[in-house]
């Protein structure tokens, strides 16, 4: 049996979701195929990853009406943050001064926002949830594309693909990418401290490790730890007294004894760029089109903005001419995410290469940077504004 429909996303995740509620707050009917089964999908479980929401995130997932999803005790504001490099003690700070606002950003764990974009999506008539759904082939036609999945097939306007930065839909397409691979891997988990932090989140570049500290609510914070891929396994299966003992030594005891108090989680750590953005009757957004590199915490809340442009492209087509997949629409949402975030991109890897390299002469070169910026005040507040992302899309 063929379904009918406006758009079809493919991919359930937070963007995939948010990318759903703008295009149904649009006017559009929209399906969204997602292969986890419902009870994993409407109820995520902690995979270990917090998410640094900027000013323009959350206005995007209060208009949505996710954020009502969310639970006040679970969100943490972030008030500054330090960057500092090997045993260099002179952090390069960011903070509000200046800028009227009580936070930079706000802290909220993953698996949160997934399940808050879950809700929002499931109290609206005009999307339909549908998960356990494996989809096998994506034909894009003149006037309509028809997504072939495990139990039939759906034709629609125009398909979405917002299945992570290893995309089953961009490769689909035959749509390339750059893929940056950093030979690292980063293992995230929560621990329990016996100082308070302040609200403030650390990124340390040190010695053969780079460790990212992020405040949450109470004495704990979220532990970012990047090494090596065998090292990152050793730690992943390291006895917890063991474990909170090296984590307490890796970070200097700067917040006293660490002890974990969650699951542990492993990542790879690659970026990717997508060569196009767009095909017939096809976008992609998210990770499928930008994975960022976590340093910069930009990944998510490009993807939150990405999907708005989108929609916003769309929107008009849609009132006009009735076509959301219109391909000079689609060419729109192309340009201005290029423009959104090619500089960002190539300079996120550039830093990240900069900073995670101990040999010379980049350490020599990382302090100078570190002393520089942190006495150049322009910067300082141009960078500020960047992480705190207050414009909204015109």
């Amino acid at each position: 049996m063929t379904h009918i429909t406006d758009a079809v996303v493919i991919g359930g995740g937070p963007v995939g979701l948010a990318t759903a509620l703008s295009l149904e707050k649009v006017g559009l009917c929209v399906t969204v195929l997602e292969r986890a089964p419902l009870s994993v999908w409407e109820e995520p479980s902690f995979d270990g990853r917090e998410i640094a929401l900027t000013h323009s995130s959350i206005r995007i997932l209060k208009e949505c009406k996710a954020w009502d999803h969310i639970p006040q005790s679970v969100i943490c504001p972030l008030r500054e943050a330090h960057v500092e490099t090997g045993r260099f003690r002179h952090p390069l700070t960011f903070d509000t001064n200046g800028h009227g606002e009580e936070a930079l950003g706000w802290l909220v764990s993953n698996n949160h926002i997934r399940r808050a974009l879950f809700a929002a999506a499931n109290e609206k008539q005009r999307i339909h949830l549908q998960p356990h759904t494996q989809v096998e082939t994506v034909r894009q036609g003149q006037d309509y594309a028809a997504v072939h999945y495990s139990g039939g097939q759906i034709k629609a306007r125009l398909v979405i693909g917002a299945d992570g930065r290893f995309s089953p839909t961009r490769r689909r397409a035959g749509i390339g990418a750059v893929v940056h691979d950093f030979h690292k891997s980063m293992l995230v988990c929560r621990m329990a401290h016996e100082s308070p932090h302040h609200n403030i989140a650390l990124q340390w570049f040190d010695e053969g490790q780079t460790i990212a500290l992020l405040p949450v609510n109470g004495m704990a914070s979220s532990l970012v730890l990047t090494l090596p891929a065998n090292e990152i396994q050793r730690l992943m299966a390291t006895p917890r007294d063991a474990f909170n003992t090296e984590i307490t030594q890796r970070v200097g005891a700067r917040l006293g004894q660490m002890r974990l108090v969650s699951t542990r989680h492993a990542y790879p750590l690659k970026s990717v760029y997508a060569h196009r953005f767009t095909g017939r009757r096809l976008a992609l957004v998210g990770d499928a089109a930008v994975g960022m590199h976590p340093i910069t915490a930009h990944g998510f809340n490009l993807g939150l903005k990405g999907q708005e442009t989108l929609a916003q492209c769309v929107r008009t087509a849609f009132n006009t001419q009735a076509d959301a997949g219109n391909a000079y629409a689609l060419r729109q949402y192309e340009r201005q995410h290029r423009l959104a975030t090619a500089l960002l991109f190539a300079g996120t890897n550039g830093i990240a290469s900069l900073y995670t390299h101990d040999a010379l002469p980049f350490k020599p070169i990382r302090q100078a940077c570190i002393r520089l910026a942190d006495r150049f005040t322009p910067f300082k507040q141009a960078v500020t504004t960047l992480l705190m992302d207050k414009k909204t899309i015109a």
